[in-house]
């Protein structure tokens, strides 16, 4: 990565973390692209070659966060000996869970302004290492796997909106159940889900 490079993805970083911080305080309506690109310590024109608009961030925020978690999981996973496809998206969904529950701020942030365009934008977010793409990493775990599934962006929409429902009301809210009593339950449906996706031979 060149000099110039690298001092974009600085600013670019600035700004998203600074939005992140500001959209989670004071809310989007009361906050202003002038009091992101001041906190950030960037020229408000600098705001401009990254996004069109507040909303524009937002959205861009939302997939990068999401991006981040599944980066988390994938990272954690590869610690791991586990080579099913089954047991891989178990592992993930525990990862992903669990830092959810240490960071409640960020599960009502994501979850308040998560839908599957957007989603799908986490999809091609590069990662740290810049190489890492969720959605491509979630084609070769399949790949690797003696199932075949139908359809598996459809079988991923599924698990997500699972999860993603479940456990914002399960987190915050203790709502039917805490998380953890919610957990095995959810793994079950898990399971039942991959089952009704998997090809028939």
């Amino acid at each position: 990565m060149s000099k110039l490079e690298v001092n974009k993805k600085k600013k670019k970083d600035a700004l998203f973390h600074t939005a992140f911080e500001l959209f989670t305080t004071k809310g989007l309506t009361k906050t202003t692209i002038s009091d992101i690109a001041d906190q950030a310590g960037v020229a408000k024109g600098t705001f401009y070659l990254y996004f069109k608009d507040k909303y524009d961030i937002r959205n861009k925020l939302v997939s990068h966060k999401t991006g981040e978690l599944f980066f988390h999981a994938h990272e954690a996973l590869s610690q791991t000996e586990l080579t099913g496809f089954q047991e891989q998206v178990h592992f993930i969904v525990d990862h992903i869970l669990t830092e959810l529950e240490q960071n409640r701020t960020l599960l009502t942030f994501i979850s308040k302004n998560l839908s599957w365009g957007i989603f799908k934008g986490a999809f091609e977010e590069k990662m740290p290492d810049e190489d890492y793409h969720f959605y491509q990493s979630y084609l070769d775990m399949l790949s690797q796997n003696k199932t075949s599934y139908r359809n598996p962006e459809l079988l991923l929409f599924t698990i997500i909106e699972l999860v993603g429902s479940s456990c914002y009301s399960c987190i915050l809210y203790q709502q039917p159940i805490s998380m953890e009593e919610y957990r095995p339950y959810l793994h079950n449906a898990i399971t039942a889900i991959m089952k009704t996706f998997e090809e028939q031979s």
